[in-house]
């Protein structure tokens, strides 16, 4: 893929970005510059281009506006102490969209041609990319966020045919402020995100949005985040909003829900490779919320803790559900444990014995 750039006259000013990347939080700031390629049937991929980071002009009748047709990824680049800069796993992101992009009848973008976007943008805005030069202190990074969405102009009900897919990127500051602390969850006994035959194991926006009311019951409970169960049988843990789950037993085991009908998720599957280099069996099998209260209460389940691209690993506390809860595991020896092993592999401090970081700059 050739790759056009014309870069922005008006960057953020140097002083203005120091503030920025002092304290960036989440998705607030946005760097200097974007990454645009089209799609239609008749040219395939075509003109691929970085150019000034701005507002989109689309007509009220596109299609993605309607019909929801989207897919989109989320990924970090870190800046190690020498100063380059690495992705994690870019082609387990890639390889994603390419799946969720089948799910959603939109083109399939190659992975090389994804990681080669991503890469171009970063190195074009690099200096956004954040400096964290003392372990444990910080974990300041750029997150990076690929998406693709239908923008024919259009109202019918089918696949578009005119495709857009795009890379933005925003510094984000460490998820806790103040340090790691266990996130209480809420279960929700009335909503699902997902089922068989649906769109759950696609990373698309549809699924974010259909979890947003039973977040905010969550919220209104006093709780952090919201636990969805399966939509069959109401009895099988799934996955929280964003996040996939982990249970680990007093004899070492590990547990987590199997996928299917939830999302693949990168940290998730990162996590499986690390626990067992640890020492710990891995199990992924169908995990009901009876057994969650029952081995918590007996002390059987020692630690939970959920992960994902921008948390990393949190510690889980309590679970609340209408008309009870559970108290919060005993310990969290293991997931802080498993938590620094891949934090300090994203940052470089660290060996990556799994390859699975790839230089950008």
């Amino acid at each position: 893929m050739q790759i056009r750039t014309t870069r922005n006259e008006n960057p953020v000013a140097e002083d203005r970005l120091a503030e920025i990347l002092a304290d960036p939080g989440f998705g607030n700031h946005f760097t200097d510059h974007m990454f645009t390629v089209e799609w239609t049937p008749e040219a395939g991929w075509h003109d691929a281009r970085i150019e000034p980071y701005g507002p989109l002009s689309l007509d009220p009748a596109t299609a993605v506006l309607h019909y929801a047709q989207e897919t989109f990824e989320g990924m970090k680049a870190y800046r190690h102490a020498d100063g380059s800069i690495w992705s994690f796993r870019p082609e387990e992101n890639a390889k994603r969209m390419v799946r969720s992009s089948h799910r959603l009848a939109l083109p399939v973008l190659e992975v090389d041609d994804f990681i080669a976007a991503v890469d171009e943008l970063v190195r074009v805005d690099q200096r956004w990319v954040p400096t964290t030069t003392e372990p444990g202190t910080g974990e300041k990074s750029l997150y990076v966020r690929p998406f693709m969405f239908a923008s024919e102009k259009f109202l019918g009900v089918r696949p578009s045919q005119h495709v857009t897919f795009m890379v933005i990127a925003s510094p984000a500051g460490s998820y806790f402020k103040g340090g790691v602390k266990p996130v209480t969850l809420w279960l929700t006994e009335e909503y699902t995100r997902a089922g068989r035959g649906g769109m759950g194991a696609a990373k698309t926006g549809g699924n974010y949005a259909s979890s947003l009311v039973a977040q905010q019951q969550a919220i209104a409970q006093g709780c952090d985040q919201v636990v969805f169960l399966d939509s069959q049988e109401g009895r099988y843990v799934e996955e929280l909003g964003g996040m996939n789950m982990y249970f680990v037993y007093d004899d070492g085991r590990i547990v987590t829900p199997a996928t299917g009908t939830i999302l693949e998720g990168i940290t998730r599957a990162s996590i499986i490779e690390l626990a067992g280099k640890l020492g710990h069996q891995v199990e992924e099998r169908r995990f009901s919320i009876d057994e969650w209260r029952e081995g918590v209460t007996s002390g059987a389940i020692r630690e939970i803790f959920a992960c994902g691209t921008a948390a990393v690993v949190t510690p889980v506390g309590g679970l609340k559900w209408e008309g009870g809860e559970v108290p919060a595991p005993a310990e969290t020896e293991l997931t802080m444990k498993v938590r620094q092993a891949l934090v300090d592999v994203q940052f470089g401090r660290a060996e990556d014995t799994f390859g699975w970081l790839h230089r950008i700059v």
